[in-house]
């Protein structure tokens, strides 16, 4: 059985969240504070985490930032926030999906089942992603260029890892958004992902303004070049 934390003050949504969770058959721990869900997170290991953003002791943003210290479990933020500077804050401190309230509770169990099935998808996948001087070493969340670490923010590592786990295969933007973030259209949108592939080249590239491992094909999307770059 699946143990969720959730993380939320508002009776009335942990009520309606208990119900539709419970009855799916999730084992769920409430906190409505971040207190109770530093305790709670102390003492028992969680498969997914649903993290309030305003919260009466601080934001589950701070509480996302020291769980990342530790772990890569999944992370959904609610918050009644739609600014898409919130929403790039809260997937670059490592979250994987962002439900605006009101919502509706049948669309967000689905996120969820869909979130919890790709976290045991990626459990399966190799330690070590090796491909055009990048490595990507999975279970610690580094990354190497050339044997020489780099710093990426959580949504980019993400993002990085998809491209390597498929190289030479163009990803159109859709196909990206929908395996990284489940998010609405209007929050992680086209501009969104140019912001992450422009940052993410920076860090990557030889030389960000003609990029050889993330290249542009255009009307298409990206793909990742395995095949090396031109010395």
């Amino acid at each position: 059985m699946n143990k969720i934390l959730l993380l939320e003050d508002d009776l009335s949504l942990i009520n309606g969240l208990s119900f539709a969770l419970q009855k799916a058959g999730y084992d769920l721990q409430i906190a409505r504070t971040l207190q109770e869900a530093n305790r709670l997170w102390q003492q028992a290991e969680y498969n997914l985490l649903i993290l309030d953003v305003s919260l009466p002791d601080g934001s589950g943003f701070t509480f996302c930032e020291k769980v990342r210290q530790t772990s890569q479990v999944p992370i959904v933020f609610l918050t009644a926030s739609d600014e898409e500077t919130s929403v790039i804050m809260g997937l670059d401190m490592g979250g994987d999906d962002y439900i605006t309230k009101p919502f509706k509770l049948a669309v967000s169990l689905a996120r969820i089942n869909a979130l919890l099935r790709r976290s045991q998808q990626f459990q399966q996948t190799p330690a070590e992603l090796i491909s055009n001087g990048i490595t990507l070493q999975l279970l610690e969340g580094c990354v190497y260029k050339n044997g020489r670490p780099i710093e990426l923010t959580a949504g980019e590592f993400k993002l990085l890892r998809l491209f390597m786990e498929n190289p030479d295969i163009i990803l159109s933007a859709e196909q990206i958004m929908s395996r990284l973030w489940d998010c609405d259209e209007h929050f992680v949108d086209g501009n969104t992902l140019a912001v992450y592939i422009r940052r993410l080249r920076a860090k990557i590239e030889d030389n960000p303004n003609k990029p050889e491992r993330i290249a542009t094909v255009r009307r298409m999307g990206y793909k990742w070049n395995g095949k090396g770059v031109e010395k």
